[in-house]
């Protein structure tokens, strides 16, 4: 009888219902911040743009699930980020080129207009300093498990937050603006509002999301 020779399968990770929730959420995440960052707001002194706060929900998310199933799953949600990224921005382009109806308010037409379309060098920074940023935030949240940091997840969520958001920062202003005036001013200002929001709100909201994944999977 012919000897039978078994591939090895690969071991799925199991979808479990945290994982299932965050998919969801960190998929109109992804898309709502583009939105959300068309509008700079003050916090205090600080002058940000409003998509912080979805980018800091990314954030919070990847580390969850780089603590609940582990750093090679968090990254697959990075990557798969990019699915719900690149349909929206598509999405929005067609929905631009469309022409308005004659019943719609000018105001309202013109407003819209301006919202579902920058410009290219805006949207190529948004991608590349999503995927980098979201990248790194897994890796160093991960890593710092077995460098003396240990279980203490709100100090690892907070020092990758702060560290990917100043990558991410510096990647996005740099690509959409080098050139066009002088970025050093904004660079600074951006890195410090979203440094100094990453330090308050990302430690609590991370160790959260982590028990809450931990409750729902239990």
């Amino acid at each position: 009888m012919a000897e039978q020779h078994s591939t090895p399968s690969r071991q799925a990770t199991p979808l479990t219902r945290s994982l299932f929730l965050i998919s969801i959420i960190y998929g109109g995440m992804v898309c709502v911040a583009g939105v959300l960052g068309n509008k700079q707001v003050s916090i205090g002194p600080l002058a940000v743009e409003a998509g912080i706060f979805a980018f800091l929900l990314l954030v919070i998310m990847s580390s969850a699930v780089a603590e609940l199933h582990g750093e090679k799953t968090a990254q697959k949600l990075v990557r798969y980020g990019f699915v719900p990224l690149l349909l929206s921005m598509a999405l929005a382009l067609i929905v631009w080129a469309l022409p308005a109806s004659p019943k719609m308010l000018p105001e309202n037409r013109d407003a819209i207009q301006l919202v579902l379309f920058s410009n290219l060098r805006i949207w190529l920074a948004g991608i590349i300093a999503y995927g980098t940023s979201q990248t790194l935030n897994v890796m160093i949240f991960a890593r710092l498990r077995g460098d003396g940091v240990g279980r203490h997840v709100w100090l690892r969520g907070a020092v990758a937050a702060v560290l990917s958001q100043i990558v991410d920062t510096f990647l996005f202003v740099t690509i959409a603006f080098y050139g066009e005036f002088p970025i050093t001013d904004l660079l600074l200002g951006q890195m410090l509002a979203k440094v100094v929001l990453s330090a308050l709100l990302v430690p609590l909201l991370v160790s959260a999301c982590v028990a809450w994944g931990r409750r729902i999977d239990a």
